[in-house]
């Protein structure tokens, strides 16, 4: 192998894409803007992940250290690529400390951002302390210290999770599903169960989207193993009577208003493009979706193609992604990237 192949995003695809190549003795150089690696399970503390169950830190902290402690991974964090020129086998990055480097492929990992509840200013968040984000709770959850109201630090009695909040809505111009916030919502409704026993959680949902096996795993064992209950609505407003948030709304199946009390009100966050995916994307000479992730081409040539040769995409750069597809798509996109790498070092380089 004449360079090695850049992978830009230390989150979990960024992290499978550098343990595969590693795996088959290819030399990679791993940048991230973030000191730390993991991506947003780590840096955002999340808790149990779906759908295996184990904590993000042990998870994708695993990943973390096998990567760092590959003598084929080259990680530059705090870093990012600035100026990107070449040709496949031989492309030439440059990154933000200034330091230049020869690759010969990228790998675009670069995964999403939060959606920001201040954009969905009627139900709550931003003006009622106890109204809050999955994300939110998980860090209550990751940091042992349990699920409580931020008002006060009490244990609330009443929970809701609305479903949706920044996907499936033209108003705020999120018009896609983000995929997994159904699934994670009902495995965290069961989490502040088994904390919390006397606690009452609710979802509001417009539809339900556990795909595949967690319709089984996390939809209908929510309702009958831990009795949650579910109310298809259209939420108009989460408001205060002075001693608890109120959501207001219709009940979508009996076609009347309801108003029902709550302690604490969680949104389930989507997932929106990153924030620098067109400076990404610049900087690349990459296209973009019109929805602002950066574009796959057509997989049957190859996966995670991009509309330049020799630049790859995986994981949740380029749409909505769960974790575990995230890290598919990253093992996917390294074998890609080793077409045009050169092949792959020598069996003795690889245990070096």
């Amino acid at each position: 192998m004449t360079h090695p192949i850049l992978i830009v995003g230390g989150g979990p695809a960024g992290l499978a894409a550098a343990q595969a190549l590693s795996a088959v003795g290819a030399k990679s150089i791993l940048v991230d803007k973030e000191d730390e690696l993991g991506g947003a399970p780590i840096i955002s503390s999340y808790a149990k992940l779906v759908p295996s169950g184990e904590w993000a830190k042990d998870a994708i902290g695993g990943m973390v250290d096998r990567v760092t402690g590959s003598a084929l991974v080259d990680v530059r964090g705090g870093n990012r690529v600035t100026e990107f020129s070449g040709a496949p086998g031989d492309f030439n990055a440059t990154l933000s400390n200034g330091e230049s480097c020869q690759v010969s492929a990228a790998i675009l990992a670069t995964g999403f951002t939060h959606f920001d509840s201040i954009n969905k200013p009627e139900w709550g968040f931003g003006t009622h302390p106890d109204v809050v984000t999955t994300v939110q709770v998980e860090q209550m959850m990751s940091s042992g210290k349990g699920v409580y109201c931020p008002s006060d630090g009490r244990a609330p009695e009443r929970v809701a999770i609305l479903l949706c909040v920044g996907s499936r809505d033209r108003q705020i111009g999120r018009e896609w599903c983000s995929k997994i916030c159904c699934t994670v919502s009902a495995n965290i409704a069961m989490e502040i169960r088994e904390l919390l026993p006397e606690c009452s959680v609710y979802i509001y949902y417009m539809d339900i989207r556990t795909f595949g096996l967690n319709e089984i795993k996390y939809y209908w064992r929510s309702q009958e193993e831990f009795r949650v209950k579910y109310i298809k609505s259209r939420v108009a407003e989460v408001t205060s009577d002075g001693n608890r948030l109120l959501i207001k709304g219709e009940d979508t199946l009996v076609k009347r208003p309801i108003s029902i009390p709550f302690d604490m009100v969680v949104h389930a966050i989507g997932m929106d493009p990153n924030v620098e995916n067109a400076s990404i994307a610049e900087v690349f000479g990459v296209d973009l979706q019109t929805e602002g992730h950066i574009a796959q081409q057509a997989i049957y040539g190859g996966m995670g193609l991009t509309s330049r040769p020799g630049v790859y995409v995986a994981g949740a750069a380029m749409g909505p992604e769960t974790i575990d597809d995230s890290i598919a798509q990253g093992q996917a996109a390294a074998m890609s990237a080793m077409s045009v790498s050169g092949g792959i070092a020598s069996p003795s380089a690889a245990a070096e």
